[in-house]
């Protein structure tokens, strides 16, 4: 199955950014409620890819420094909004900026995040190396999404409904394996942990850990 398009996520975004709050943070909540907490425990300067209209402000604290992007102009809006109310502190910096091609220095951030996001870039394995490269050695990209079902009905349901979904802005259909398969081609990263988000199991919780020396692919 092919990837999105970028401009197709556009389009879609833009459409979906006056309601998402409304249509998507109660979807979400359990998933993002875990990957917050998860970059909490790393702490420091954290970046969040994809982060939209900023739902996920509630779920940080002053232990971090929120950096956050996404490609969506009116989704940025929207988090510039909830951060002008004064109740987010520690959220530094909001931009329109592409994850695959970021302006950051390298080992800028203790931590990237992306929720619900690396399963509709145009190009995730890009996306992740990104991710890796402004992420200091030692630090954590911590990804939470719902991943692919590989096998029985639910992976025969997902794969007839794939199309449909992503003209939405939506993609079912993304394996756990090609965000390994990253990692061992990378060379730089390795993961640290893969687990259901309780308490349905929908969604995953994935972490990779920057290594300071990058290993040989094999």
């Amino acid at each position: 199955m092919r990837d999105p398009a970028k401009d197709v996520m556009e389009k879609a975004y833009a459409k979906w950014a006056p309601v998402y709050d409304t249509l998507c943070g109660p979807v979400f909540l359990s998933g993002r409620r875990a990957a917050a907490a998860a970059a909490r425990e790393v702490g420091g300067r954290i970046l969040e890819i994809g982060v939209g209209t900023g739902l996920s402000f509630d779920d940080y604290g002053a232990t971090t420094e929120i950096t956050g992007i996404d490609m969506s102009a009116p989704m940025i809006a929207r988090a510039q909004e909830r951060a002008a109310t004064g109740r987010y502190p520690f959220v530094k910096q909001l931009a329109v900026m592409d994850a695959a091609a970021m302006t950051f220095d390298d080992a800028t951030f203790d931590c990237v995040v992306g929720q619900f996001v690396i399963t509709l870039v145009e190009d995730p394995e890009r996306v992740l190396s990104e991710c890796a490269r402004v992420v200091r050695p030692g630090g954590q990209i911590i990804l939470v999404n719902h991943l692919y079902s590989e096998k029985g009905l639910a992976a025969a349901v997902e794969r007839l409904l794939a199309e449909r979904a992503r003209k939405v802005g939506l993609r079912p259909e993304f394996p756990f394996q090609r965000l390994a398969a990253w990692a061992e081609s990378h060379g730089g990263a390795e993961l640290i942990e893969r687990r259901k988000v309780k308490p349905f199991g929908f969604y995953t919780l994935v972490r990779f850990r920057r290594l300071a020396q990058e290993r040989a692919a094999a």
